[in-house]
């Protein structure tokens, strides 16, 4: 497996000097496979963060969640997960299917601890893989370059390990999301969320939705 560094990280190694411990923790940590210990990890986490790349080579980095297991590792070499129903952007999902080098990261807030990896991935649109995730309306697969875990002292215990209640449920049901009950939005819509506040507490202004956000209760 060609080395993680290239002329740039050397640079700050040895202006550092961390270049044997860089070397070290390369050799002992960096892994091309996902380990058992790894799989375990990544299966019981309720979210993570994902890096992708733009057409024009510039990252972005976004909030991904669902129940616990909703990343599931297929194999050693590839892991899966959804995207489900988001602001209608595709910001993500339109890098990967552009350009589709991704970074993941996994993240126990509770007990600190975390897990890095690198793929590159394709969308699935269609067919079973799909449809074992209700409520989705793509999946990712994603074959590992590598997978790393990192030192975790700096995590801050503070998040919950319960899923957001707008995750879907087995049935791909989720209540609608507030902000597409604001009132200027509702034209714009995709036809499928058009008409739904009106049974869900009615249309909301902007500012109202606002208030919501700071009150935590989106």
């Amino acid at each position: 497996m060609p080395s993680i560094y290239d002329d740039n990280h050397r640079q700050l190694q040895d202006r550092f000097d961390s270049r044997a411990l860089a070397d070290t923790l390369e050799f002992a940590t960096v892994n091309p496979l996902i380990d058992d210990a790894a799989k375990k990890f990544i299966e019981e986490r309720a979210f993570f963060f994902l890096s992708t790349v733009n057409a024009s080579g510039h990252p972005t980095v976004s909030h991904k969640g669902g129940a616990p297991g909703f990343v599931r590792v297929l194999d050693s070499t590839t892991l899966v997960f959804p995207s489900y129903d988001g602001n209608g952007m595709f910001l993500s999902m339109g890098n990967i299917a552009g350009d589709g080098r991704i970074g993941l990261l996994f993240i126990d807030f509770n007990t600190p601890h975390r897990v890095r990896a690198h793929a590159n991935a394709v969308l699935v649109h269609e067919g079973a893989l799909l449809n074992s995730y209700p409520g989705a309306d793509l999946v990712v697969v994603a074959s590992i370059t590598e997978s790393f875990i990192n030192c975790p002292r700096y995590i801050t215990k503070q998040a919950s390990a319960e899923p957001a209640p707008h995750v879907p449920d087995v049935n791909g049901d989720a209540p609608l999301a507030e902000w597409k009950k604001i009132d200027l939005l509702q034209d714009v819509l995709p036809k499928r969320f058009q008409n739904l506040a009106d049974n869900a507490g009615g249309t909301i202004t902007i500012d109202e939705y606002n208030e919501k956000v700071l009150r935590g209760e989106t």
